[in-house]
């Protein structure tokens, strides 16, 4: 892949959070620290159950002062609704910014053509936006936040070209990266099991949030017993909740697929005895073949 483009991420909305107390009225909530979001830096988090269940994820980045909340749109009300509970007296202005949209930057170093160091969630103001690295890892590219009436006409006078969205999907499921209720179940999907901590969606050291304390003993207990992975389909394309097997016996279940490539939450267990064994990992009649994303990789080398 050598051309840097664009796509526009038409299942997106955007909240934002304004007001003097709007930090603390996240830092309250949220599994990541909104205190390393500004106008030049996004993270990624999740607002969880109280029992430490996934609700929603978010992409955050601050423009002018105001927090932007990247979220599902077929959600945004909900996540709306959910961050209302909390207000009580804090002094924020919670809203929805109909005008402006969310467009996905892919490609050789689409992030480096905008300027931008090579940091996950490092970004910059554009044209009335701003423009960022994807905080989870650069590797699936950039992500923008632009005014629908002018996102085409500025996206290609930085020499993007209109892209598919299969291919940016492609790339963020080789890495891992879940996209949302797609690859997570509401209110019972489990952050460490989906890449939430390697990808920097948690943050270890910040106060407590709605679901903290369960977080965190799943990891210092050591609790994880499924992880979400990339995966390559050699036969027909399983559907999205086809279950795995390994020996006719649970194995887990595939998430969102695109082409020949997939997300499956499989269980660890099962994963090892494949690893070592003869039989494969099937989803109905289609072997798979778990795949190590290119961060973890790095990781392991390091």
């Amino acid at each position: 892949m050598t051309q840097n483009s664009y796509v526009a991420l038409e299942d997106r909305g955007l909240i934002t959070v304004g007001g003097p107390d709007r930090r603390d009225f996240l830092q309250g909530l949220i599994s990541n620290d909104i205190e390393q979001a500004g106008p030049g830096q996004a993270i990624w988090a999740a607002l969880l159950t109280a029992q430490g269940k996934y609700l929603h994820d978010f992409f955050i980045i601050e423009i002018d002062d105001v927090f932007y909340i990247d979220c599902e749109a077929a959600r945004l009300m909900d996540l709306g609704q959910r961050l209302s509970r909390f207000k009580l007296r804090a002094e924020i202005d919670l809203g929805i910014a109909e005008d402006y949209g969310v467009w996905a930057l892919y490609g050789t170093d689409a992030g480096a053509a905008m300027g931008l160091d090579v940091q996950p969630g490092r970004g910059t103001a554009w044209n009335d936006g701003v423009v960022y690295y994807d905080p989870r890892t650069t590797e699936v590219g950039c992500r923008a936040i632009l005014p629908k009436t002018s996102a085409v006409e500025t996206l290609e006078s930085a020499d993007l070209a209109s892209g598919h969205l299969a291919e940016y999907d492609k790339q963020r499921i080789a890495l891992g990266a879940p996209d949302g209720s797609r690859d997570m179940v509401i209110e019972k999907a489990i952050l460490l099991e989906n890449n939430f901590d390697p990808l920097n969606g948690v943050d270890w050291e910040k106060g407590c949030y709605v679901g903290q304390e369960l977080t965190a003993r799943t990891k210092y207990r050591g609790l994880i017993k499924k992880q979400l992975m990339p995966v390559e389909f050699d036969g027909e394309t399983p559907s999205t909740g086809t279950l795995v097997s390994l020996g006719g016996k649970d194995a887990g279940e595939i998430k969102s697929v695109q082409g020949d490539v997939g997300l499956a939450l499989l269980r660890l267990e099962k994963l090892e005895e494949a690893r070592a064994g003869d039989q494969p990992l099937l989803a109905d009649s289609t072997r798979i073949t778990p795949k190590i994303p290119i961060w973890a990789a790095k990781a392991a080398d390091s």
